[in-house]
């Protein structure tokens, strides 16, 4: 590290558990953000701000009035461009030394499985299913931790699946593929304000220990909030035997 990102990263080398050492394996980082929405506008700022060198941005929508009541890396000014323009915009306001890539496109498995071997740890911030259960196949298939966040209404979750263990659940453990894919649209069910921002960050929390090989990740743990009654719950969770998914990485 230079002078500059020596105090640049202060806070975080004056922890004991992180240190100059957890530092540079977050500059040497590369971490894969499907979604510039809700939560990967609340996960966005928090890899940048704490050095990971290499993001990798992949949205295919642009940025809409509605959602500027929670998506909080988006400005009134960038209303009608693409989110990851607008998103890398931000982030270099935050911290220019970083390196982002944009993805502006909705991708299927074979840009996923590309962009997922590349990366070191995968944060899905998406709000669609089918795009959660192939982000979850290309993770399984590249051994790929796996940080995933849902929020709508005032119900929020975020889990990881460290996937580099044989013996871990998957994303498919807890919602099979085969089931019907659940009504997850903020559009006609809306959703709080400050809960992707709470779900984001925790995202975001889990991607840097996960990077800095520091702490106790939420793997084997599914946390829960409901921002009605602000009670935050875990439960645990483990491999299916018979999921369509794992179970047949045996």
């Amino acid at each position: 590290m230079n002078d500059d990102q020596l105090l640049r990263y202060s806070r975080h080398i004056l922890l004991d558990e992180l240190g100059i050492e957890g530092q540079e394996r977050l500059l040497a980082g590369h971490a894969l953000v499907i979604g510039a929405g809700g939560l990967g506008a609340a996960a966005l700022p928090y890899l940048a701000s704490a050095g990971v060198g290499r993001i990798t941005i992949v949205d295919n929508d642009d940025v809409d009035l509605t959602n500027l009541q929670r998506q909080i890396l988006h400005t009134t000014a960038n209303v009608g461009r693409l989110k990851v323009e607008s998103a890398r915009e931000g982030l270099l306001r935050i911290n220019p030394d970083i390196d982002i890539t944009l993805v502006p496109q909705r991708v299927g498995d074979v840009e996923l499985d590309a962009l997922v071997a590349r990366a070191d740890v995968v944060l899905d911030c998406c709000d669609n299913f089918s795009t959660r259960q192939a982000v979850n196949r290309a993770c399984l298939k590249h051994r790929k931790p796996l940080v995933s966040g849902a929020a709508l209404r005032f119900d929020g979750q975020v889990s990881v699946f460290d996937l580099r263990h044989a013996d871990a659940p998957c994303y498919g453990c807890l919602f099979p593929p085969s089931e019907p894919a659940p009504e997850t649209a903020c559009a006609t069910m809306g959703v709080f304000a400050p809960l992707v921002g709470m779900i984001g960050t925790v995202q975001a929390a889990e991607a840097l220990k996960l990077l800095a090989g520091v702490g106790e990740t939420l793997a084997g743990r599914l946390l829960m909030v409901d921002a009605m009654t602000m009670e935050w719950t875990t439960m645990r969770l483990a491999r299916a035997p018979d999921c369509e998914v794992c179970g047949a990485h045996c």
